[in-house]
């Protein structure tokens, strides 16, 4: 850590691997799980890139994501599909989850947790 510079979330959980793997966890869960793999390719590799590397570019990795796709646009990118409170709470248990065990100190943990219940409450489309 540089003096006067808070390390970002993406270097306290020691880079891409670990949201690789968090990924990973995620998407195992969410394959087998009947109210939201209908919404999923059966081929997962596409989308595991896609949300690994903008998870690595929002918590302060590489701008990989924004170079090859643009900007994020979470709700255009998720307008085809139908997203209630029942898509949404199975998300985030999901990816709860594999944030849970990914060996996080409690302060990251907690703020990584904020973030995605704020995301997972802005996709519900209907």
């Amino acid at each position: 850590m540089q003096f006067g510079r808070q390390e970002s979330m993406h270097e306290r959980v020691g880079g891409d691997p670990w949201f690789v793997a968090m990924v990973d966890r995620f998407y195992a869960e969410v394959a087998a799980d009947s109210r939201l793999a209908h919404m999923y390719p059966d081929d997962l590799t596409e989308p595991k890139a896609h949300l690994a590397g903008f998870l690595i570019q929002y918590w302060g990795g590489s701008d990989a994501y924004s170079a090859a796709r643009g900007h994020p646009r979470l709700r255009m990118r998720h307008a085809p599909f139908v997203i209630t409170d029942l898509e949404r709470d199975a998300w985030l248990e999901h990816m709860t989850e594999a944030v849970l065990t990914g060996g996080l100190s409690a302060d990251d943990e907690a703020e990584m947790l904020r973030y995605f219940s704020v995301a997972a409450e802005a996709m519900v489309n209907s």
